[in-house]
């Protein structure tokens, strides 16, 4: 598939829906010339919204971890995270007990705000759980894992209950060449071996682009074909935006690199409508 521009394709929509780890920042930070790239979508007058995997941060803490690395001028109703909708779904359907998890405090703090008491997996007595209405898989970090990881196993063995997982990443990048297990990959791990079925939030499910796609609407009149979706993971941005019918742009400045693009493709059948080194030019 042949390279294209983003800077000449974004000018075809009215709309543009951007994934944050791997498009706007890597793991050195935020990736050079990003603020410029968004000046540019403002400049012709694109919305954008950001959808993001990331559970354990807020609209408005997302906003401010942006502008310590250096990208100025998001907005928080902008930003779209896999959290958000884990938190609404507690709230409306979880109405009493506890609720367990994995992950750490902050990220706890932020999703379970609808009053119940939220306990993590290492406090847990498992000769005591009739109180514990939900688990909640957070962050990959906050616990340790391999103790936590076996008490959860067996913790499920013990009781069937809803298990809501808020970030559906497998892994995420460390370096150029290295990659780091995350929530959604330990997650499978675990929903493989009880042999159950999770509740999973973010990208590729659809909910994460409905979500946005009502938002924008809120602002004006959009359709699906008016959003370019942009993304660096097949198996999430990609895979999503196919599915909610969307045109999508896979760009290699993060999960996907130039040199094994063909084969993912071909091993995955995700297909992107089109491909670009980055959102730089």
């Amino acid at each position: 598939m042949e390279k294209v521009s983003f800077y000449s394709l974004v000018k075809n929509y009215k709309a543009v829906f951007i994934d944050s780890y791997g498009v706007l920042k890597n793991h050195e930070g935020l990736i050079d010339g990003v603020q410029d790239s968004i000046e540019y979508i403002r400049s012709l007058g694109i919305p954008l919204r950001v959808l993001t995997n990331d559970a354990s941060r807020s609209q408005e803490q997302q906003v401010k971890v942006f502008e310590s690395i250096g990208l100025e001028g998001l907005k928080k109703e902008e930003i779209i995270t896999s959290g958000m909708l884990a938190r609404q779904f507690l709230e409306l359907k979880i109405t009493s007990g506890k609720i367990a998890y994995l992950g750490t405090e902050r990220s706890a703090e932020y999703i379970l705000q609808s009053g119940l008491e939220h306990i993590p997996i290492s406090d847990i007595d498992l000769e005591d759980i009739d109180d514990i209405s939900a688990l909640l898989f957070l962050d990959d970090e906050g616990f340790d894992w391999n103790c936590d990881i076996n008490k959860t196993v067996n913790f499920l063995r013990r009781k069937n209950l809803p298990v809501v997982v808020a970030n559906s990443d497998k892994y995420y990048p460390v370096s150029n060449n290295d990659v780091a297990i995350a929530i959604g990959g330990i997650s499978r791990l675990v929903e493989y071996t009880v042999d159950q079925k999770f509740i999973r939030f973010g990208k590729p499910d659809t909910q994460m682009f409905m979500y946005a796609y009502d938002e924008l609407n809120k602002t004006g009149n959009f359709e699906k074909k008016d959003i370019l979706m942009v993304g660096d993971t097949l198996r999430t941005d990609i895979l999503g935006g196919n599915k909610f019918s969307l045109k999508t742009l896979l760009v290699l400045s993060g999960n996907t690199r130039a040199d094994n693009v063909d084969l993912k493709i071909n091993s995955t059948g995700i297909i992107p409508d089109y491909i670009a080194d980055s959102i730089l030019n």
